[in-house]
């Protein structure tokens, strides 16, 4: 019998794997700070408009990010505040990890 937590569950898991490139983390990164064109986002992550125009439309299909278009530019922005929260918490959790790291290395050295 399926546990009745599985749709929410494998939902969960696909909104994560839409996260877990590192291009897409840093297209969130750039986007948490406003609205950018692609071509903006292209400049300031330094890749190449064809491989970001795929991680943005993973990004859009996973509901993350929005588009609006003016003229023949088109313009990316996050969907709500749940990113920048998500990203701000993905950033604590990797400093503990860090911390601990760094704790254990600094025991290590000791002995």
């Amino acid at each position: 019998m399926l546990s009745s937590g599985l749709p929410a569950a494998q939902l969960k898991s696909d909104l994560f794997k839409s996260l877990g490139h590192p291009l897409r983390v840093q297209v969130l990164e750039q986007l948490v700070a406003g609205e950018r064109s692609v071509g903006s986002l292209a400049e300031a992550i330094g890749c190449e408009l064809s491989n970001l125009s795929q991680q943005l439309g993973v990004l859009r299909r996973a509901g993350v990010v929005t588009t609006r278009r003016d003229g023949n530019t088109i313009f990316y922005a996050v969907r709500g505040t749940d990113a920048a929260e998500l990203l701000v918490a993905a950033k604590r959790m990797v400093m503990a990890n860090l911390t601990d790291s760094h704790a254990l290395l600094r025991h290590l050295e000791q002995e």
